[in-house]
């Protein structure tokens, strides 16, 4: 029986679409290097599923990945394996350029072998699906419109840099290749699971450990919250029955200001485990903002919706319950995914513990 090889399956979106797709009867195979942010916990309950096969390795690894492609007669593959974090690519750069873009390529070249090796109907039935962000489209002020498929690529950040560069090899292999390609852009992720360095999580570790809650500059820039099991369900319904070499947008129409998720979990968190000492809000502390912050992130998904039929089944408020509720239920996770190196990242970018988005 075919596999669907899913890169990068033991970090926080990855792990999502991995239980998912385990779920839907598909038997996986899970490339993934394990670097910081890559965590066996979240996959803990296909240990001993026999469907579930875990490779700890490099995507750039062409022998490893050729080999993993051919023994289990791979017919989907999903590129989730990527540095996503905007302040460790502001520090190391060329990490990320290292991972997002020669990792990519090199995947890409790999994957193109074995697809001309396939039998007609082999590559007829063969998808290769790049997960990517909006952040490649860089940032908009209050009363620009939001993101579509058509937008221009501006990318500012090293992150964003990288994660375009790599868009662009995958629509160029469809291009000059004929590789049968797709690309996803998704707003930001969020719900129980996520690696404490991203805003929610942190937000909510650190108010639980009575810690500083730190929010960059005013506050005040934007982010559009994608809950992580529908971007799951959006791979794919665009896996499925998207068209090879085209683009979806994938957002949670659910815009933000950081402050006030912050503020919102706070709130949610007084009456959940009231602080004896007052709000939880309180402990918000605004920093100094890093460097080419952008403003406002927002996805116009209408395409993904009207075409192919995706739905939003999660508001935000029911969604960040639930992730409130599972941090309170799961401290033993949380402060293992706390230690060691997630400790000196954060650190290095702040002096502190601290937050992004």
């Amino acid at each position: 029986m075919p596999f669907h090889c899913i890169t990068g399956g033991a970090g926080f979106i990855g792990s999502c679409h991995v239980l998912r797709t385990c779920g839907a009867g598909f038997s996986v195979v899970d490339v993934d290097k394990l670097t910081y942010s890559g965590n066996m916990d979240n996959l803990a309950t296909l240990q001993d599923d026999a469907g579930h096969v875990f490779v700890r390795r490099d995507i750039a690894n062409t022998e490893l990945i050729a080999h993993v492609l051919h023994t289990f007669q791979t017919e989907v593959i999903v590129n989730l394996a990527a540095e996503s974090h905007v302040d460790r690519s502001i520090h190391d750069p060329d990490a990320f350029v290292c991972i997002n873009v020669l990792g990519t390529s090199t995947l890409l070249w790999t994957v193109l072998d074995y697809w001309r090796s396939l039998p007609a109907e082999g590559k007829c039935h063969f998808r290769f699906l790049h997960v990517s962000t909006d952040e490649v489209f860089g940032s908009l002020q209050p009363e620009e419109p939001s993101f579509t498929e058509q937008t221009p690529y501006t990318p500012t950040s090293p992150y964003a840099a990288s994660k375009a560069a790599a868009d662009h090899f995958v629509r160029a292999f469809h291009e000059t290749y004929g590789l049968p390609t797709l690309i996803t852009n998704c707003s930001n992720n969020y719900r129980p699971r996520q690696f404490p360095e991203k805003l929610i999580p942190l937000t909510i570790s650190n108010a639980l450990a009575q810690q500083p809650i730190p929010v960059y500059g005013t506050g005040e820039n934007i982010r559009d919250w994608l809950y992580v099991e529908h971007h799951s369900e959006g791979l794919d319904i665009v896996l499925s029955h998207g068209e090879s070499g085209s683009v979806y947008a994938v957002g949670g129409r659910s815009e933000v200001a950081n402050m006030d998720m912050a503020r919102a979990i706070c709130s949610a968190l007084d009456k959940l485990c009231p602080r004896p000492q007052g709000s939880y809000a309180e402990l918000m502390t605004f920093v100094h903002d890093r460097p080419g912050h952008d403003f406002r992130y927002s996805i116009n998904c209408t395409l993904l919706e009207n075409t192919l039929d995706w739905k939003l089944s999660h508001t935000l408020s029911s969604g960040l319950e639930s992730t409130i509720h599972w941090n309170l239920d799961n401290s033993a996770w949380v402060a293992r995914a706390r230690s060691g190196q997630y400790r000196d990242g954060v650190r290095l970018h702040y002096g502190r513990d601290g937050a992004t988005a």
